[in-house]
């Protein structure tokens, strides 16, 4: 296959429809973080700390979830770029299926063992109350968010960006409302700390998955077929699961390994759990450029792929790599920039202060990799189905080197903070050789359509 010529205009025009409104949904959703952080913080540093952990089982089922609706938008882009809007329910129809069941269990565990999930993550017996009962009232939200995010993401590759853009930012305006009004008890509500924090979570969802369900009744989206909800072609069942198991294990390795670094930060003390949330809070809302981004790569390059344009999909990737280079270091620059602000505005002990610092700095260099990683990985590679690289570069990177790392450093040598927290940015940043390997062998260069 021989490169291209790229209509930039073109290209830039159609990368600006799809990230901006992504970016902002992906900001919205971090300022739902950034606000339960920010107000709870206020109130005290053990609500803030013990919230920042129970969402922690939020984060797990995210990455199951992340995974079913993964699969079905690197298949539905190709779909929908080859204009079979049939198939494409069909699909609709098997991400409904396994992201209810996930959820479910998710809000079973939730409701009958929160004391023992929060013990996962904290020692500290307030943190552990603090934390069980919110993850009680939070649990009906989660047993809500899979089907909505079922249909956000067919929103997003069928040409409907937008709608579900302001879906997910009307949601978040909304939590942050409803966080203020029930955590600090306004408009006569009662004052309910981090339950309120809770309460307003599970609210703003059920509304977001109303507002799915009535969007999506309009004329040009696609819906889910209920009438053969049950009888998915075996071939696209298969498909599914081709693209589905390698993000599940991906997801898994990096969302568990995720939360392994929140529960190792979490046991070496209050001061380190809580500097880590607040540092989490900007990694999360300074990311969000780079999710657009590499949300939008993988719609761009599947619905080339699927057209059949294998030789401008090809080109689409290298130049969405080239850019997320530049998303990095400007993350970085970001993150640098804003550290003087933040560490004036939080109110944290002296100690917090110290290690929230520190932290700073080092997560600066990790965007790198992050921005990287994130758009070539997640966007390029596996909009043309090449899903396993992830899991692998996980198990090697994560697994086999920042979290034993990371494990020795708190549990057996008994390291200051900010190396261990290092240890944990590790993985992003040192599997940046290898995935430009794996990019330039082309193996993603594929059609996925049957």
């Amino acid at each position: 296959m021989q490169t291209i010529n790229i209509d930039n205009r073109q290209f830039y025009r159609k990368l600006r429809q799809l990230s901006l409104p992504i970016i902002l949904q992906s900001l919205m959703l971090a300022l739902v973080a950034a606000g339960d952080a920010l107000m709870l913080g206020r109130v005290a540093q053990e609500e803030m700390t013990a919230v920042s952990l129970a969402t922690q089982i939020q984060f797990v089922q995210n990455m199951f979830l992340g995974a079913i609706t993964a699969a079905g938008a690197i298949l539905g882009a190709q779909y929908w770029g080859k204009g079979d809007k049939r198939t494409l329910q069909q699909l609709f129809s098997l991400m409904l299926r396994f992201a209810g069941l996930t959820s479910a269990l998710f809000f079973a565990a939730c409701e009958l063992i929160p004391e023992q999930l929060m013990r996962i993550f904290a020692s500290d017996d307030q943190l552990i109350l603090i934390g069980s009962a919110y993850l009680r009232i939070a649990g009906w939200s989660y047993l809500l968010t899979g089907i909505s995010q079922c249909y956000l993401a067919v929103m997003k590759v069928s040409d409907h960006v937008l709608p579900s853009a302001w879906i997910s930012s009307a949601a978040v305006v909304l939590n942050i409302l409803f966080n203020a009004v029930f955590i600090f008890g306004l408009l006569g509500a009662p004052r309910m700390e981090a339950r309120g924090a809770a309460l307003a979570t599970t609210l703003s969802r059920a509304i977001e998955l109303l507002l799915c369900l009535w969007i999506s009744e309009k004329k040009m989206y696609i819906r889910p077929d209920f009438r053969s909800f049950f009888a998915v072609p075996r071939q696209l069942t298969r498909d599914f699961a081709k693209q589905c198991l390698p993000l599940m294990g991906g997801s898994l390795f990096w969302g568990v390994g995720f939360t392994s670094y929140t529960a190792i930060m979490g046991h070496m003390g209050v001061d380190a759990a809580a500097a880590n949330s607040v540092s989490a809070v900007v990694r999360d809302l300074v990311c969000c450029a780079c999710n657009g981004v590499g949300t939008a790569a993988g719609i761009m390059v599947g619905n080339e792929l699927g057209a059949g344009h294998l030789e401008l999909g090809k080109a689409y990737g290298i130049k969405l790599k080239n850019i997320s280079w530049v998303i990095g270091f400007a993350s970085t620059a970001v993150v640098l920039a804003v550290t003087p602000l933040l560490l004036r505005f939080v109110i944290l002990t002296g100690e917090a202060q110290s290690l929230l610092s520190g932290m700073m700095v080092i997560m600066s260099v990790y965007m790198i990799g992050r921005c990287v990683n994130t758009v070539t990985i997640n966007g390029v590679l596996d909009g043309g189905g090449d899903t396993l690289f992830d899991m692998y570069s996980l198990a090697v990177c994560m697994w086999g080197i920042a979290i034993p790392l990371a494990l020795l450093g708190s549990f057996v040598f008994h390291w200051p903070v900010l190396l261990v927290y290092a240890c944990t940015c590790l993985d992003e940043v040192g599997k940046i050789p290898w995935v430009m390997l794996r990019f330039n062998k082309f193996k993603w260069v594929k059609n996925l359509t049957q």
